[in-house]
């Protein structure tokens, strides 16, 4: 028999209309492109499977970047961020900024009306929410009480070969410039130029 103040105890439970669906991905920065993609894809044996080089987003100070997934098992993915023109903090990374934010976790829910769903949620509970979407991901932010950057992304689309393709050509392109140079890439512009041609003697390949 349920007493008024086993009602209230249960409350939440009974509000929650939409549940997350696991671990997404995780995300970090890295400094060493080609030492990451090497250990977790030739070591781990972890599948490239996508990846995004742009131009920054979000705040003004976040620079262009490089964020490329792995294949971690059970549908989720591990991610890292590679950031153009940026040094590696030698001391504490300021609460808030795109490195701090950098590290997090995204949880998965199946619909955009489940993300939409907790973006309704969150907000009436009096958290702000940023709802981003970008490329293959729509995806909702807010920050918990440690200061901790907390990610819920709807995947728009089942990632499949062209994705693999295209982040390994986005790789390659990348790490044969700091090869080339003996320096981390600098401009994100070079990036595409170099996986252009790079395309282009794939498509020939294919042909």
């Amino acid at each position: 028999m349920l007493t008024n103040a086993d009602a209230k105890v249960q409350g939440p439970a009974i509000e929650t209309a939409v549940a997350l669906k696991g671990v997404h991905h995780t995300a970090r920065p890295t400094w060493k492109l080609k030492e990451t993609v090497h250990f977790y894809r030739d070591v781990l044996e972890l599948k490239l499977c996508h990846a995004i080089c742009a131009r920054g987003w979000g705040p003004d100070d976040h620079p262009d970047f490089i964020h490329f997934f792995f294949e971690s098992g059970q549908g989720s993915t591990i991610a890292f961020f590679y950031y153009l023109q940026t040094a590696q903090p030698v001391d504490n990374v300021p609460q808030g900024s795109f490195v701090y934010n950098s590290v997090h976790t995204a949880w998965r829910v199946d619909t955009r009306e489940e993300l939409l769903a907790w973006k309704e949620k969150l907000e009436g509970k009096g958290f702000e929410v940023m709802q981003v979407p970008h490329e293959i991901l729509e995806s909702i932010y807010v920050t918990d009480p440690n200061g901790y950057a907390v990610e819920i992304a709807w995947q728009t689309r089942a990632m499949n070969a062209y994705d693999e393709v295209d982040a390994r050509l986005t790789l390659e392109a990348a790490i044969s410039i700091e090869n080339e140079t003996g320096d981390r890439v600098q401009a994100i512009d070079d990036i595409w130029k170099r996986k252009a041609r790079m395309v282009d003697a794939y498509l020939a390949e294919s042909e």
